[in-house]
């Protein structure tokens, strides 16, 4: 649902456009308040979590089959992050992830003391490299930006019609044209972000987690200590960021990078601590096995957001992209989950994995397993 909520203003073209355009919108107010409370409380939340999901299922691989088996099913994971990325939607994460997982394999037979470490230290490097950018002018992303804006230049594509030309294109021609400076343009976005050593530290706190099997052993941590603590922390430093995203870094870029760093991944502990706490009070409750289908098809559903983007938001289907503001992107992105819910509890019914999920078994391991019940 997080991924959901925090791609879909992405598809629907929202992000696009100017804040002159988002202003004139019928829905500007109620827009303005979803924004605020969408880098309160989902803006690199999710993403947190994700990526310790990533790590715990990294430890199990790694545990069970060891490392080459794991290096082989990344460099798959690599294939499908590039077709995602060149061929659906400019905003893949999946690329990055297997990278980062191939990165992993380097740290795995270190101590938990210093993994700690190095994850620590890898989370806050983005801060140290967004000081040498505000105070001593070091662009690490500059020659990303030049590059993407070449490719668009040669597609035809400009500020003046960045915002609309996924709309108009009636042709995939014209889709894939946005498409090729579109992956430039999310190579600049993760080095302007200093993505990978972010979630490479993620992948390491999640490995850690899974060394230990944290997650069989919930009954044994003092979760109900750590909550209210960790929420009391996390919320207030989360107002700031979220204030300080909504308008325009006002602290600097420093003081941002550094409020992402001590609110993001704290408050997504707060919400995986307060899952879990649910989960231990009430194990058999209906909206965990209801969720948990969903789960096991997470690439599936993964890729299937981008394409149901592309059908409602784009020329090439229903065009309905810079026509709706947030609230209603927002809305719709819950629909789409909900959706989702419902067909990945009936797929499992006949199914044993989903169907990127088993052709991903399928190709790490060479050899066929069957997908029907």
């Amino acid at each position: 649902m997080g991924i959901a909520l925090a791609n879909f203003p992405e598809f629907g073209l929202w992000t696009f456009l100017s804040s002159a355009e988002q202003a004139v919108m019928s829905t500007a107010d109620i827009d303005e308040t979803v924004r605020f409370l969408q880098y309160l409380l989902v803006d690199g939340k999710y993403y947190t979590i994700f990526s310790l999901l990533f790590g715990i299922g990294f430890s199990l691989i790694l545990a069970r089959h060891g490392r080459r088996l794991f290096i082989r099913r990344m460099l798959i994971l690599v294939g499908i992050g590039f077709l995602h990325l060149m061929f659906i939607w400019s905003g893949d994460i999946l690329l990055l992830y297997a990278v980062g997982g191939l990165l992993l394999t380097l740290f795995v037979g270190l101590k938990d003391s210093a993994l700690i470490v190095i994850a620590l230290s890898l989370i806050l490097i983005p801060v140290g490299l967004d000081a040498l950018t505000e105070f001593w002018g070091v662009d690490f992303a500059g020659p990303f930006y030049q590059q993407w804006w070449r490719v668009a230049e040669q597609q035809g594509i400009n500020g003046e019609n960045f915002a609309s030309w996924l709309r108009d294109a009636d042709n995939y021609k014209e889709m894939f044209a946005f498409l090729q400076q579109g992956a430039c343009e999310r190579m600049w976005e993760f080095v302007e972000g200093h993505r990978l050593p972010k979630v490479v530290g993620l992948f390491i706190l999640g490995y850690l987690v899974g060394r230990h099997r944290l997650y069989a052993r919930l009954q044994e941590l003092p979760l109900k200590r750590i909550f209210w603590p960790l929420l009391l922390t996390a919320l207030p430093l989360s107002l700031l960021y979220a204030w300080s995203a909504t308008n325009g870094h006002p602290w600097g870029r420093t003081i941002h990078s550094l409020l992402y760093a001590v609110s993001v991944i704290p408050l997504a502990a707060v919400y995986i601590i307060g899952i879990s706490l649910i989960y231990l009070r009430h194990p058999d409750a209906a909206a965990f096995r209801w969720l948990a289908a969903p789960g096991r098809m997470a690439l599936t559903n993964y890729i299937a957001q981008s394409l149901i983007g592309v059908l409602l938001f784009y020329g090439i289907g229903f065009g309905l992209g810079t026509s709706f503001g947030l609230i209603h992107i927002e809305l719709t992105a819950l629909t789409v989950f909900f959706i989702q819910i419902l067909l990945s509890r009936l797929w499992f019914r006949f199914f044993r994995f989903g169907p990127l999920e088993w052709l991903w078994r399928l190709l790490t391991y060479g050899r066929y397993f069957p997908i029907r019940k």
